[in-house]
């Protein structure tokens, strides 16, 4: 990985932690003021704008990205590039806003999800506006490689929300609160973005033609393709909560929705890697550098199973104490269908990596194609578990669709012509999670007092996984250091630092035997759950709260 894509991965990853962390501290105080039943209204109208934006925004967002950042023969390349989606983002969004309003106004809207949610469907239709252009704008600067300024309008737009929706719905506004907060701050970042734009290329180029020779053609070609893409992707995120509102009420909707909130959790790193990685190995592709795109997403591949499986195995542990703590009491009902969807939010994770690699080389069929099965799968499974399974059944079929989207992606990968396998290291990575999971889940039950338990768990269980995922070989003691070393200084030097020595003093004879260690970790992992389940007394006394 060199530095200039591990700085893009940087500045995504950061902003996606500082909006995680505004959004893990927003989510349940709107979980509280909506209650459960406005929240699950809220989680189906997000739901089925986010749909509804796949047409309208989808194509353009990952097409101005992609060609933005091919390096083409073509005077004054970027000029029309911009250009050209800026209208098309226009005509879109003008047409996208129009005919929601008239599906409500003739009751369509009314018929499909209830009178009670229609008045909400013109806000709606003001927002696909907003959000078109707030996208738009974010990923431009994408394409010109500007994530530092990208990002932190990412983190505009959430603070935006959350500083005008928690007040409203606190107020009482209930869910309109919310979705002015949403329409607030979307056109607050699109304002800020396009003046950015404008710094890169000026908007003026919206009324120049291009040339004979610019390839509209595969560029609109590139669009439905990736609309395609994303309607596929969007289902498997939204059709459960959209099932599960036909045959549940909305309070169920809205504890399903806080289970999924916090499995999505997991998906931070990789989405950043992902976002980053479209646009990034497109030059790559354009340069038919295929070893060293293998290469990237294999390791890719096993730092994500790593990184999801300590992070998914820590949620795991921490269920019973986090998800009351979170969301409230109310919120207990969720705790089920979080353990459920961990397993597939762990695949899908996997699979994000190696989807966008794909879309690096531009030709969608096959991503199409296995996004499709996993969408399928999901679909069917969803139809036949929630009726008599509720929540549970939601979890379920979603987790298996979800997980199926790993295996889908391994084979497209080796259709499109790189192996995400290559150095991925899964039998030792997954060897790794089972073996810390039983000490990290131990650790959790020994522990009675819920604070002390949060406090504690997750950094001694990312201890413990890191020293069994270096016992177990499924990560060399140099490689944390070797990826930090691209990143942006001075966490780049330091750890280049460190990277050297460790290189400079490895020896073959002084390696572990790999029997032993395992032995010795099987070993630990048997004797903490031992502690845990009462088959060992501990020479400790814990005392509850």
């Amino acid at each position: 990985m060199n530095r200039s894509l591990a700085s893009g991965v940087f500045s995504v990853v950061s902003a996606k932690i500082i909006v995680l962390f505004v959004t893990a501290l927003s989510t349940p105080l709107l979980y509280r003021f909506l209650g459960a039943s406005a929240f699950g209204e809220y989680a189906i109208l997000l739901s089925v704008f986010a749909i509804y934006m796949i047409f309208i925004s989808s194509g353009i967002t990952d097409g101005v990205r992609k060609f933005l950042a091919e390096d083409r023969g073509v005077a004054n390349w970027s000029e029309h590039v911009v250009g050209f989606y800026f209208r098309l983002a226009v005509l879109l969004s003008v047409l996208g806003a129009l005919l929601l309003v008239i599906a409500t106004r003739f009751g369509l809207v009314s018929a499909a999800f209830g009178s009670e949610l229609s008045v909400y469907f013109y806000v709606l239709a003001a927002l696909v506006v907003s959000a078109q252009f707030r996208d738009y704008a974010r990923k431009t600067l994408m394409g010109f490689g500007l994530e530092r300024y990208s990002e932190p309008l990412k983190i505009l737009d959430k603070v935006g929300f959350v500083v005008i929706a928690i007040p409203l719905t606190y107020a009482g506004v209930g869910v309109m609160g919310a979705l002015a907060g949403h329409l607030i701050a979307s056109l607050l970042v699109a304002a800020v973005g396009l003046t950015l734009v404008h710094r890169q290329v000026p908007l003026s180029c919206v009324f120049s033609s291009p040339p004979e020779r610019f390839p509209r053609k595969k560029m609109l070609t590139f669009n439905s393709m990736s609309i395609a893409l994303i309607f596929l992707l969007m289902s498997l995120y939204h059709i459960d909560i959209m099932m599960l509102h036909r045959f549940r009420e909305s309070a169920a909707v809205g504890n399903y929705k806080a289970a999924l909130t916090i499995a999505e959790f997991l998906w931070f790193v990789p989405m950043a890697i992902q976002t980053v990685f479209v646009h990034s190995t497109s030059e790559l592709w354009s340069q038919n550098r295929l070893r060293e795109i293998s290469e990237l997403a294999s390791r890719t591949t096993r730092y994500t199973f790593l990184v999801t499986a300590v992070m998914a195995v820590g949620l795991a542990a921490l269920a019973d104490v986090a998800v009351p703590l979170y969301f409230g009491v109310e919120a207990m009902p969720a705790i089920t269908p979080l353990l459920l969807l961990l397993p597939g939010a762990l695949g899908f994770a996997l699979a994000r990596p190696i989807l966008a690699i794909s879309q690096g080389e531009g030709t969608l069929r096959y991503p199409v194609a296995a996004t499709g099965g996993a969408a399928m799968i999901n679909f069917v499974l969803n139809a036949v578990l929630i009726p008599p399974f509720g929540m549970e059944g939601a979890a379920i079929a979603t987790s298996i669709g979800y997980g199926s989207m790993f295996l889908f992606h391994c084979w497209s990968a080796r259709h499109v012509g790189f192996d995400p396998l290559a150095d991925a290291r899964l039998v030792r990575a997954t060897l790794t999670a089972v073996l810390a999971a039983g000490p990290i889940l131990a650790l959790s039950t020994v522990i009675t007092n819920p604070w002390i338990a949060l406090a504690v768990v997750p950094p001694v269980g990312l201890l413990i996984f890191v020293t069994f995922a270096l016992l177990v070989g499924a990560l060399d003691p140099a490689e944390p250091f070797e990826v930090l070393s691209a990143f942006p200084d001075p966490i780049g030097a330091k750890a280049d630092e460190v990277y050297r020595w460790l290189v400079g003093g490895e020896s073959t004879e002084a390696s572990p035997n790999w029997l032993q260690s395992l032995l010795f970790v099987a070993g630990l992992s048997l004797l903490l759950s031992g502690l845990a389940f009462g088959i060992l007394e501990p020479g400790i006394q814990t005392v509850a709260p």
